[in-house]
């Protein structure tokens, strides 16, 4: 399976916001649709980074309540690690494990095609070997 594939299944929509909003509409996006991260989008769909219920935590921890009228340029991850629709869930499920982040967007002509979770790639990732499995058990009862 691939990243496409993950796409197929549970949509493409992705929820973006803009480098100068402030923490409190970042915060009030994520709540509003009950999700964990924004892609950062600036000049249409180019990704510039991408912010996290983590990344808020953390600013309030160091600032403070003030920290809600930071910038969400100011706080966000900008090392975006992306995907794209053709890469394997195998090789994504080591990436995001090495590089310890939950969320990809998945990026095809320097636009944003998608986000792709851990939770999205753990789930696919069960499904390949549920299916493996049972390709197993299947063959062992024709012998």
């Amino acid at each position: 399976m691939v990243a496409e594939d993950i796409l197929r299944r549970k949509g493409r929509d992705t929820i973006t916001v803009a480098p100068d909003a402030t923490l409190e509409e970042a915060a009030d996006i994520l709540s509003e649709y009950d999700i964990g991260a924004l892609v950062v989008t600036e000049g249409g769909d180019r990704v510039v980074g991408v912010l996290s219920e983590r990344d808020i935590v953390r600013s309030l921890s160091d600032q403070g309540g003030g920290a809600l009228q930071s910038t969400v340029r100011e706080v966000m991850t900008d090392e975006v690690l992306t995907c794209t629709p053709e890469d394997k869930v195998k090789d994504l499920m080591e990436r995001v494990t090495r590089r310890r982040v939950r969320h990809l967007p998945v990026v095809e002509d320097a636009t944003v095609d998608g986000m792709i979770s851990i939770g999205d790639l753990l789930k696919t990732r069960l499904q390949e070997m549920e299916t493996e499995k049972q390709v197993l058990q299947d063959r062992l009862l024709d012998c």
